[in-house]
């Protein structure tokens, strides 16, 4: 099948239960692992491209390693969607250019601005056939061109969710109820530590998720900055001449529990990156007379397969929603 919209992926979802995994991409090698396990456990995918990955790695090229994905999973519906859309611009250039969902993130203008802004890029897109998400709320932590400190973020007003939504016209809505981008979403001090000595971090606001969703009834709810950050990889790391003191993460049952209610979409990205560094890494130390990037690629597009798999079945419940 082609490319699709996120629309009927996320009634399915609102109405089963679960939420599509939306999974950063930056090259072959992280496309080829996500989608190869979407296809075996027959799960909706959506792979999203950042303002970062297409500095880095080029629209077109990106646009075309989906492409690919999809002649290789036919079965599967994959959406193609761009991540914190800093402006109009760069919406419509992704618009223009093949992807089937944009987030336009107005989320640090005043609340009118954001309204303006978040309209416009909604108006261009349904004229072409392409969802929005818009966001409400500022989440901290550091991903890409995304930076803001602790003191600067703020939980999603449920007060202010169905203005926005009526105003907008957006097709999805991410708020803020305490995840953080990036691996180092929380510092020590904003952390309890359990009997074997582990950081716990501040649990998530369900209150705030679900006043939201007492307000907008049947709307699809986004979750970003929702990485685990699995304890195993930032070990691994470590142990082979990395340096990721205190990275902690999202609780995944906490992230199972948002499924089960209105989150229809889980953005997942720092996870991935600590599949691909930790099995590079460990790689390189077990085996230092390898050159050729194939070596030490394969494995770690592996490892990030085994990873997404685990999403899909564990934490997002899309597993066998194709």
């Amino acid at each position: 099948m082609p490319l699709v919209t996120t629309t009927e992926m996320f009634k399915k979802a609102y109405d089963g239960g679960y939420a599509i995994g939306a999974f950063n991409v930056n090259n072959m090698e992280i496309v080829q692992g996500i989608t190869e396990a979407a296809k075996e456990e027959k799960a909706p995918l959506i792979l999203q491209v950042s303002k970062g990955a297409r500095a880095y790695a080029n629209h077109t090229y990106l646009v075309k390693l989906v492409e690919a994905a999809v002649i290789e999973c036919p079965e599967i519906p994959i959406a193609l969607h761009l991540d914190h859309g800093p402006d109009f611009e760069t919406c419509k250039s992704c618009i223009d250019g093949g992807f089937t969902s944009v987030m336009i993130d107005a989320s640090s203008k005043p609340f009118g601005e954001n309204i303006e802004i978040t309209k416009k890029v909604v108006e261009y897109a349904h004229d072409h056939g392409v969802v929005v998400e818009a966001e409400l709320g500022t989440l901290a932590g550091v991903e890409d061109e995304v930076n803001v400190k602790a003191e600067d973020s703020s939980y999603t007003r449920p007060e202010e969710v169905e203005e926005f939504v009526t105003k907008t016209g957006c097709d999805s809505l991410a708020i803020a109820i305490g995840t953080s981008h990036g691996a180092y979403k929380f510092t020590p001090a904003q952390c309890t530590r359990n009997e074997q000595g582990i950081l716990v971090p501040p649990p998530l606001r369900f209150d705030v998720l679900e006043e939201v969703s007492k307000r907008l009834p049947g709307f699809p709810i986004v979750l970003h900055g929702s990485s685990s950050v699995p304890q195993n990889f930032v070990k691994m790391i470590n142990e082979n001449g990395g340096k990721m003191p205190d990275a902690i993460g999202i609780p995944e049952d906490e992230l199972r529990h948002a499924a089960e209610l209105s989150v229809c979409k889980i953005n997942i990205d720092s996870d991935l990156r600590l599949a691909m560094t930790a099995t590079i890494r460990e790689h390189f130390v077990q085996h230092p007379g390898d050159f050729d990037p194939r070596q030490y690629l394969k494995p770690a597009r592996a490892a990030i397969k085994e990873l997404v798999r685990h999403k899909l079945i564990d934490v997002l419940g899309c597993a066998g929603k194709a």
